[in-house]
């Protein structure tokens, strides 16, 4: 596999996890599609079982996603100031504290948004619950599988 090819597929993976925070954007597809693109262009076994584990990881969110309440977003919970601080919260939490971190990540960037809107402590908790009901689990759900597609991804890359 080229360089140009890998980069490629990574840079389809990287949109993907921006596309989830975004309405619209079919996030979690794009991740999928870059797997799929890197396992086509480089047919070994431990791609095929990569790309195996990411549609088996895909179809699980879904599942989730769809036990879950739908999104119902409203103008003022779901701002791009939330989503930016939620994605780096929940990408720092994924990294720092490998694969959980992801969760209280996401819970942490929304609340610290909400907090740093607000000013205080208890009106950025009731905020915290309000987006986790109105689709922030949602989005945590296609999150975090992204996430964890994308760990998948880069580990099969790096052992080579």
């Amino acid at each position: 596999m080229g360089a140009w090819d890998l980069l490629l597929s990574g840079l389809v993976i990287l949109l993907g996890l921006c596309g989830v925070l975004l309405p619209g954007v079919p996030g979690s597809w794009l991740v999928w599609a870059g797997v799929l693109w890197w396992a086509l262009k480089d047919p070994r076994p431990l791609a095929w079982a990569v790309l195996t584990g990411a549609t088996v990881v895909l179809l699980l969110s879904l599942a989730v996603r769809w036990a879950l309440p739908p999104r119902r977003f409203r103008a003022d919970v779901a701002t791009r100031r939330v989503a930016l601080y939620a994605g780096t919260g929940t990408v720092l939490g994924f990294v720092l504290i490998p694969v959980l971190g992801a969760i209280p990540g996401f819970l942490g960037g929304v609340y610290l948004a909400e907090r740093l809107r607000l000013g205080r402590h208890g009106e950025a908790m009731a905020a915290l619950r309000t987006a986790m009901r109105t689709g922030g689990s949602s989005v945590l759900a296609e999150l975090y599988a992204c996430l964890l597609i994308t760990g998948a991804w880069a580990g099969a890359v790096i052992a080579g």
